[in-house]
């Protein structure tokens, strides 16, 4: 029998947790027209530019029972296809097998997208319906990082939602003047020796396999 986990902070602050959205609307009060207004359910020929000068995409999805998913893809900017106003479709580049995403599209049939330019402070919110494509016609226009994925996640849009730059402002996440150095933060290998739990393996063990997952990371 699995022992029961150890109560946490989040135990204690859930019980007097707001529970429905007119307390929450009151600490907040009304959005602006504006903040209402940009909404949209296709892309303008403006948010297609953005997704063209896009390297990065964060992609929520959660699986039939609700439990959550957040992961970054990447590539050459504009290595997400827009097909037209109301579909894109992402490559899925060779990771580490665990499919978490595209399992949680197949579960759920929708997705979300956060689109991120690297030196620029907007972000693009795109939200929808979405499934799993492995059809060749589709993945052979999927070329960015030299040849066609596995699979493709396709959206259809539903929400296109222009964010504010604030947040990015906030963290000064292109200002390398605020930026912590490097000897601030654990290293990705100390990180995941420290997940593995493996007594056996070694820092330059799993540096040499970062090394290697990096060398090879198109294949």
């Amino acid at each position: 029998m699995t022992p029961p986990l150890a109560s946490s902070a989040f135990d204690s602050l859930r019980l007097d947790a707001v529970r429905d959205h007119e307390t929450l609307r009151r600490a907040y009060g009304l959005p602006s027209d504006a903040a209402m207004r940009k909404q949209m359910t296709e892309l303008t020929e403006q948010t297609q530019r953005l997704i063209g000068c896009s390297s990065l995409v964060l992609i929520a999805s959660a699986n039939a029972e609700g439990h959550c998913d957040v992961s970054p893809r990447g590539g050459p900017a504009g290595f997400v296809a827009v097909l037209d106003a109301r579909t894109v479709a992402i490559p899925d580049a060779t990771g580490n097998k665990r499919l978490d995403t595209l399992q949680n599209v197949i579960a759920t049939g929708r997705a979300g997208l956060l689109f991120v330019i690297p030196g620029r402070t907007t972000t693009l919110r795109v939200n929808g319906r979405a499934c799993v494509s492995t059809r060749p016609e589709l993945l052979s226009q999927l070329t960015a990082v030299g040849k066609p994925p596995a699979s493709a996640l396709v959206l259809g849009i539903e929400e296109v939602y222009p964010h504010c730059p604030k947040a990015l402002l906030r963290g000064a996440a292109w200002n390398p003047e605020q930026w912590l150095s490097a000897d601030a933060q654990p290293t990705s290998a100390e990180v995941t020796l420290a997940q593995l739990r493996k007594p056996e393996l070694t820092i330059a063990d799993i540096e040499q396999a970062e090394a290697d997952t990096l060398k090879y990371r198109y294949e």
